[in-house]
C-alpha cells in the first residue's frame, strides 16, 4: 500500500466512510491589501516547497472549518457531529530540530503530543493515559499526526496531483500575519473529480505552506480548509519537547508494528486505485465499530444505514454517501470505496479491487 497516497486522498475525500480521523483545518487568509512580493513562477514555486527540507523553529494556532455537508452520525457522539460541518483548533510548537509538541482540546479534557527526538509521547488527561512508542525522526515523519500541520498536508497533496493539473500563482494575500504567494492547482480537463481547485498560501520568506484550501465545483467558498490562524517563527523552550508520565498516569507501550498507524480506517489491505484527482482509496471496514457514548459497540452496517442510500451494480450492492466534494461506498461486505470523485468511479474501482 502506498502510505502517503492514500492518506493524502482520505484527507481530500473527507472521512465519509463512517469514522472521523483529526481534523486540523483552517481559516481563510486575512482580507486586506495584498502584499508586494517579488515575482515568482509557478514551477519555481512548486519546487521551493518540495525542497524545502529546513522547518524554523515556530509556536502557532491551527484553526479550521469542515463544510463537507455530511449528515450527522446518530451514536457517535462528537464525531458524528464533526460529519456535518464543524470547526476545530490545535496548538503547535516546533523547536525546528524534528521536535514537536501538538495540543488538542476537547469537551472532556485535552490531549498532548510530544516528540522528544526518540520517543512519541500521547497524554490524555480525561482518562489519565499516556501511550508511548519509540520513533526515529524517519518514523515520526511518516505518523499521521506529522500532517496536521499545513506544510506537511501541502507537500504531499501537491506530490499527488502536481503533474495532472494546470498550475499557477494567483497574486499574494497575508496568512497569520506573513505575506504569501498564492499556488493555485486546478485539474486538467481529462480529470475525473469534484474538485475545482487546491489552494496553497506559500510562506514568501521560508517558502513553508501557511494555509491549504479545498474548492468543489459550484461552490465559491472552500469545503476544507487547514492553516495556521497565528505563527510565530522564533526558538522555543527546550521544555516543551521534554514529557514525563504524571505520576496517577496509566503509561503503556505501543509494538512497533502497532505503531504505524493505518492511513484510513479499516484493515492493512487498504490500498489506491488511480492516480492523480482520480485517485480512490479501497478497503475493508474493521469488524467492530465505534463506540456509543455508554462505551457500547456499534454496528458500522447499522449506522451506515441510518444516513447512506442503497445502491446496487455489478460490483455487488450496498449503500452510497456523498459529499460537496467526494462521495463513498460501501458494500454488503464491508469493502468501502471513497474519492473526490463521481459515484462511477468508485464503483469502478470496486470492481477492479475485487
Amino acid at each position: 500500500m502506498n502510505r502517503k497516497r492514500a492518506s493524502v486522498t482520505a484527507a481530500v475525500a473527507g472521512t465519509v466512510v463512517g469514522v472521523a480521523g483529526l481534523a486540523v483545518l483552517a481559516m481563510p487568509a486575512s482580507a486586506g491589501s495584498a502584499p508586494v512580493l517579488p515575482a515568482v513562477s509557478a514551477e519555481q514555486l512548486v519546487q521551493s516547497v518540495l525542497t524545502t527540507k529546513s522547518v524554523p523553529a515556530f509556536a502557532g494556532t491551527v484553526r479550521g472549518t469542515n463544510n463537507l455537508g455530511l449528515p450527522s452520525v446518530p451514536g457517535l457522539g462528537e464525531a458524528g457531529k464533526f460529519l456535518a460541518n464543524s470547526s476545530a483548533e490545535v496548538r503547535i510548537w516546533s523547536d525546528g530540530e524534528g521536535r514537536g509538541k501538538l495540543e488538542l482540546p476537547s469537551n472532556s479534557g485535552s490531549e498532548s503530543i510530544v516528540y522528544d527526538g526518540k520517543t512519541l509521547w500521547d497524554w490524555k488527561s480525561s482518562d489519565h493515559t499516556v501511550r508511548k512508542s519509540e520513533q526515529s525522526p524517519a518514523e515520526h515523519r511518516e505518523h499521521p499526526q506529522a500532517a496536521s500541520d499545513p506544510a506537511t498536508a501541502a507537500k504531499q497533496i501537491i506530490e499527488l496531483i502536481s503533474k495532472d493539473s494546470t498550475v499557477k500563482v494567483d497574486g499574494t494575500a497575508t496568512v497569520a500575519g506573513r505575506s504569501v504567494y498564492q499556488l493555485v492547482l486546478a485539474p486538467k480537463p481529462s480529470e475525473r473529480t469534484m474538485l475545482r481547485e487546491v489552494r496553497i498560501s506559500v510562506d514568501a520568506e521560508t517558502k513553508l505552506p501557511l494555509q491549504l484550501s479545498v474548492y468543489g465545483n459550484g461552490s465559491a467558498d472552500p469545503v476544507l480548509q487547514i492553516g495556521f490562524s497565528e505563527l510565530t517563527i522564533g526558538a522555543q523552550d527546550a521544555s516543551l519537547f521534554q514529557f514525563t508520565p504524571p505520576a496517577n498516569a496509566t503509561v503503556t507501550t505501543a509494538e512497533p508494528k502497532q505503531d504505524k498507524a493505518k492511513d484510513f480506517p479499516g484493515d492493512a489491505a487498504s490500498k489506491t486505485v488511480g492516480e492523480g484527482w482520480d485517485t480512490v482509496l479501497v478497503g475493508k471496514l474493521p469488524t467492530t465499530g465505534a463506540t456509543d457514548k455508554s462505551g457500547r459497540s456499534q454496528d458500522p452496517m447499522a449506522l451506515l444505514k441510518q444516513i447512506a442510500k442503497p445502491v446496487s451494480g455489478a460490483w455487488g450492492s450496498g449503500y452510497t454517501i456523498g459529499a460537496s466534494i467526494g462521495n463513498a461506498v460501501v458494500t454488503q461486505d464491508g469493502r468501502y470505496a471513497v474519492g473526490a470523485v463521481p459515484l462511477q468511479v468508485l464503483t469502478n474501482a470496486l470492481e477492479q479491487s475485487k
